[in-house]
């Protein structure tokens, strides 16, 4: 792992320094240290499983599952345990010894070999296994505390479950920056404003959806968010409600969005300084991250002209080594050393702007229509809480567009949705029906399903009423 070096530096130079905050549980640099060094000389495995809740403990063991030439699988504890069995089963954790184990160095290895095994969600039971080189997340570290501005000044509070890649990797470029951690032992509004209150935290770094609830809840409530310069959000993009009330919540913070992939890294982002005016449903993303190249390509990897919307493809040295098993063919494809993940958007002076994925496409009338892009458009219309777009079967078009709205309070018609749309989504992208939704439709795993509005829809669900 390529923090490791850093961490003896740090302990070496600043001992009894904060590392890592968890729930108000602190270890210095010396005791984090100390405490994976101790954890890596009493284990033999080659790969570690490490499938813990968010603890203190969980920083040790991760730093000793990566020493010299190990390798580490970071899974939900939430998951079945019969899932999380089998995944220890393919990947052989424990079985192979690593050679001269004995009183392992704490410290990286070789930077071309792989250390983390990610999980990613996919189409069967089992999460898809890829692995990642040491070079390529140092590459990312690099990469991302130039682009982000860490310090060893902040204080970073990412206040989801370590087993998530995004908080994982802020863990561990911390521990290379030499910068105080700080999570909690599972997301709490009170607790992570407690934090900010009482820390002095200066850097969040979290999803779109909590922001939200931090951002709204905190100017009801009052608390002082003055002191957060930087808010890094990842996952999906922040429409415009969202925004507005982080930017009045943290008023001095940088507000940063990016786009990346699990199996790509970094690929571009744009940070909104305070006081600067945002185009409210746009689909930009950024421009490239240091040392990211990107193209559109076809689906022959002809490379696409400005506008057009293809493939958005990567070359960096951030990418994974792909896939230990689910792997179909698509889920990371490589055109001449140009990877993608599916993701579709086209370049505009250099400014990437995201699409979605293809198998979300609307065609209607023979348009290609996102409903990432609608969704975006929708978010900034006054009265608009969230909103959900899909792609409904017609006899006319072959799909029509319909969105879900779960309205603010005050609530919204569907004339003030249509009119609102007027300046920001051209025509033939608009829905032609509107549904106001108690909630967003979600599956058993939390992710937002257009599949589950349909079937809403069609079976007259009590959380759906049709707006006229």
């Amino acid at each position: 792992m390529p923090f490791l070096n850093n961490l003896q530096r740090w302990a070496n130079e600043r001992p009894d320094d904060t590392a890592v905050v968890v729930a108000g549980k602190r270890l210095s640099w010396a005791e984090l240290r100390d405490g994976a060094q101790a954890a890596a000389a009493g284990s033999t495995a080659a790969v570690t499983v490490l499938a813990q809740p968010n603890s203190t403990r969980f920083a040790v063991d991760f730093a000793a599952a990566v020493a010299g030439d190990r390798e580490c699988a970071v899974l939900d504890p939430t998951w079945p345990e019969s899932l999380r069995d089998e995944i220890v089963q393919r990947l052989g954790s424990g079985v192979s010894p690593v050679p001269g184990n004995a009183g392992i160095e704490l410290a990286d290895g070789d930077p071309a070999a792989s250390f983390l095994i990610g999980l990613t969600s996919g189409t069967t039971s089992v999460p898809k296994a890829f692995t990642r080189s040491r070079r390529s997340w140092q590459q990312s570290f690099e990469a991302s505390m130039e682009f982000f501005g860490l310090s060893q000044q902040d204080k970073t509070l990412a206040p989801g479950p370590l087993a998530a890649s995004l908080n994982l990797y802020a863990l561990a470029e911390c521990l290379y920056a030499g910068s105080e951690f700080h999570t909690l032992e599972s997301f709490d509004v009170g607790d992570v404003h407690a934090a900010i209150t009482h820390d002095g935290i200066t850097r969040l770094v979290l999803v779109p959806t909590m922001l939200r609830l931090l951002s709204e809840r905190g100017l009801l409530g009052c608390v002082d968010a003055s002191g957060v310069r930087t808010i890094i959000c990842a996952g999906s993009k922040l429409d415009a409600r969202t925004l507005e009330a982080a930017r009045r919540w943290a008023p001095h913070a940088t507000i940063f969005e990016y786009y990346g992939a699990s199996e790509l890294s970094f690929v571009s982002g744009a940070g909104l300084a305070a006081g600067e005016p945002f185009a409210a449903g746009s689909t930009a993303i950024g421009r490239p991250f240091p040392g990211v190249e990107v193209r559109i390509l076809d689906d022959s990897g002809a490379e696409l002209p400005d506008g057009v919307a293809g493939n958005i493809s990567v070359q960096s040295g951030m990418v994974s080594n792909g896939y230990l098993w689910g792997d179909d063919g698509q889920a990371l494809r490589c055109f001449d050393g140009w990877f993608t993940v599916g993701d579709q958007g086209y370049l505009s002076g250099g400014v990437l702007h995201i699409l979605g994925r293809r198998a979300d496409m609307i065609i209607t009338a023979g348009k290609n229509v996102y409903p990432h892009e609608v969704e975006l458009a929708l978010s900034s219309v006054p009265g608009v809480a969230s909103a959900i777009a899909a792609g409904m079967e017609d006899d006319l078009r072959g799909q029509r567009v319909v969105a879900g709205i779960v309205p603010s309070h005050g609530g919204v018609t569907a004339t003030q949705l249509k009119t609102g749309l007027e300046d920001v989504l051209a025509k033939d992208k608009r829905p032609l029906q509107y549904y106001a939704l108690d909630e967003l439709p979600v599956t058993d795993r939390g992710k937002v399903s257009r599949r589950l509005l349909l079937d809403w829809i069609a079976a007259r669900d009590s959380r759906v009423r049709h707006l006229v």
